[in-house]
């Protein structure tokens, strides 16, 4: 403990300052999650305290994030939808996905992938960076407008005849579950078809709107709607929050901007008395652990979602750990990856619990906590004692912040996020990729691939598919390198050693060097080996002294043609065969089946006094 309270005036500032600063981000991801400002304070919370106690970075400051959050948004969306848009039916098994994502962290952390999260490349983390911020640009606009497709009645309206099919769909299929749908008792069927009133239909109705309008494309969807419904009081108050937000800044950085700006425009709608959209309310008193995560787990209901849990546990490493790296540059220490998984994994596990959605390293929060003289875990845990002591004393008057400037809040983070050093290199990167008659990069693909597919379609699928297509550019762009240093061609060129081998066996003796390694990017050269071969000569000797490694693909096509020689009466000899290739040859077999033990030589000059005494000149 002794070092937890060695700079405890500077931690005590560090977190205080961070803490403060983390208020305004911390109520804005909740409400964009759409599991409300709470979630967002709770994920705050106990991430920081947590991830902070048992992390591995002392001026690291965790929370919720603008990747994380977009990813639990588009999570929370779906799961929503699939329990007929009743959040309180389907908040255990979000926080059920949340819990797991922390609970996978603590065992990435545990297996010591830390250091591996560096490998994953720049354009997937550019153009997935770049796609939350243009998510969290459009998603904005609809609360900024003061526009709510739910409150919208004509546009509610046209989704009734739906609503009355599912509502009947779902009569149906909650009979048939129950085994009561049967000829003899479907006047009960019926009648409970009758009970169906317009109250259950627009509660339907302003889900399927709901559903509509959520998401970038639902955004774009109904904007012309948006525009020509602006409630002007609204667009004021998010506009006015982005101008102080910006505009502070060029005044002085000592005062948290988004502060201010939550405090000045909160301020002037209370005092003037306007009538704006209010935030949710943020309940009162001690957060209280969510038991139903436990008592109603179904793995069924959560199968479909490992892969996104994965996802958010991959993607809150990769934030924290390159929060790490900013820290430890400013700092002039050296994290622990795989503690600080560890620690944020513990952190969001215990914020699934109480309720809070998952965060990460939170960058801008540490850099202020190490201007303002953090240095260990106890600046972590202060900043989020202060968040505690912020709900539990100012939770009504939270609970007024107008949601459009939350809004203005989240457009800002959207504006801050995206990744301009990237998006500035397209112009400068190679062009190493031809498509038909056009020369593209390929690191420009990879990044606007990843971009479009998180920003249009799923945010998980994107991140795998843009690891994928980089995975098979990086083992080309290898192959390519290395098939370049390899010399695996037609053209053979005699060794030093090869000056004593005799002149007149020449035609009946054929030499074949391999240099540098037999891989998937090379076979093809070699496969050319047996048009090589002059029909005179019925030994060949391979040279493999220079041959490193000898990969499945190279192995497989060294068998072949191996196989299809020997058919034709052609007898091989190896020549220093390194360890490895030699350990793959002897486990398919090669050796000693295809080639014996016996010709298998150690050096060249072993294996010409075999020739000498084995090979007679026919011509």
């Amino acid at each position: 403990m002794k070092n937890l309270f060695s700079n405890i005036k500077g931690d005590l500032f560090g977190g205080i300052t961070a803490g403060i600063v983390a208020l305004p981000l911390a109520l804005a991801f909740g409400v964009s999650s759409g599991l409300g400002p709470s979630a967002g304070l709770y994920g705050a919370i106990f991430i920081a305290f947590f991830a902070s106690l048992f992390g591995g970075t002392d001026t690291q400051i965790s929370g919720p994030t603008a990747p994380m959050t977009a990813v639990s948004m588009v999570v929370i969306a779906s799961i929503i939808a699939a329990n007929d848009g009743n959040l309180e039916q389907a908040l255990p098994i979000i926080l059920s996905v949340f819990l797991l994502a922390g609970l996978i962290q603590i065992g990435l952390g545990a297996l010591g992938f830390g250091k591996y999260i560096r490998y994953i490349p720049y354009p997937v983390v550019s153009g997935f960076m770049t796609a939350i911020g243009i998510i969290i640009l459009v998603t904005q606009i609809l609360p900024s407008l003061g526009y709510y497709a739910k409150e919208d009645a004509s546009f509610v309206d046209k989704f009734k005849p739906q609503a009355e099919e599912i509502i009947l769909q779902n009569i149906l299929t909650d009979e048939a579950d129950k085994g009561v749908l049967v000829l003899e008792d479907f006047q009960n069927t019926i009648k409970r078809a009758d009970e169906i009133n317009q109250a259950s239909i627009l509660k339907e109705s302003k889900t399927l709107a709901g559903k509509e309008s959520s998401g970038v494309l639902g955004t774009l969807k109904v904007l012309p709607r948006a525009l020509k419904n602006i409630n002007l009081l609204e667009l004021a108050l998010a506009l006015g929050t982005i101008l102080i937000i910006f505009g502070f800044k060029k005044i002085t950085t000592a005062i948290p901007s988004t502060l201010v700006a939550l405090v000045i425009m909160t301020s002037i709608a209370l005092i003037f008395d306007l009538k704006y959209i209010p935030i949710e309310e943020i309940p009162s008193g001690l957060p209280t652990p969510n038991l139903e995560i436990f008592s109603s787990f179904n793995l069924g209901t959560i199968t479909p979602y490992i892969f996104t849990a994965f996802t958010l546990a991959l993607l809150g490493a990769i934030d924290s750990l390159l929060t790490s790296v900013i820290a430890d540059n400013m700092t002039k220490t050296k994290h622990k990856p795989n503690k600080e998984l560890v620690g944020q994994g513990i952190g969001n596990t215990i914020a699934a619990i109480f309720g809070g959605i998952p965060g990460a390293g939170a960058t801008i929060r540490t850099v202020v906590n190490i201007n303002s003289g953090g240095k260990t875990k106890l600046s972590g845990m202060v900043a989020a004692i202060i968040l505690l002591i912020i709900l539990l004393g100012l939770g009504p008057v939270a609970s007024k912040i107008p949601a459009a400037v939350l809004a203005g809040v989240l457009i800002t983070v959207g504006i801050g996020v995206m990744d301009y050093k990237g998006l500035k290199a397209i112009p400068n990167l190679p062009k190493d990729v031809k498509i038909g008659p056009l020369k593209l990069s390929s690191e420009v693909i990879i990044m606007f691939t990843v971009m479009i597919l998180s920003t249009f379609w799923d945010l998980v699928y994107a991140v795998g598919i843009g690891l994928v297509i980089a995975s098979l550019i990086f083992m080309k762009k290898i192959g390519d390198v290395t098939s370049k240093e390899s010399d695996i061609t037609p053209l053979e060129e005699s060794w030093d050693d090869e000056s004593e081998f005799p002149d007149n066996l020449s035609e009946e003796v054929f030499i074949k060097h391999i240099k540098g390694p037999l891989f998937f990017g090379s076979t093809s050269d070699f496969q050319a080996l047996s048009k090589q071969i002059p029909n005179t000569a019925k030994t060949v000797i391979i040279r493999m002294g220079k041959m490193p490694y000898l990969d499945q693909s190279g192995l497989f096509a060294l068998e072949d043609i191996l196989i299809d020689l020997k058919r034709a009466g052609v007898q091989f000899l190896f020549v220093d065969v390194l360890e490895q290739p030699k350990y793959m040859m002897e486990r398919i077999g090669i050796i000693p089946d295809l080639v014996s033990k016996d010709y298998v030589f150690k050096t060249f000059s072993e294996c010409l006094e075999w020739v000498k005494q084995n090979v007679k000149d026919n011509y």
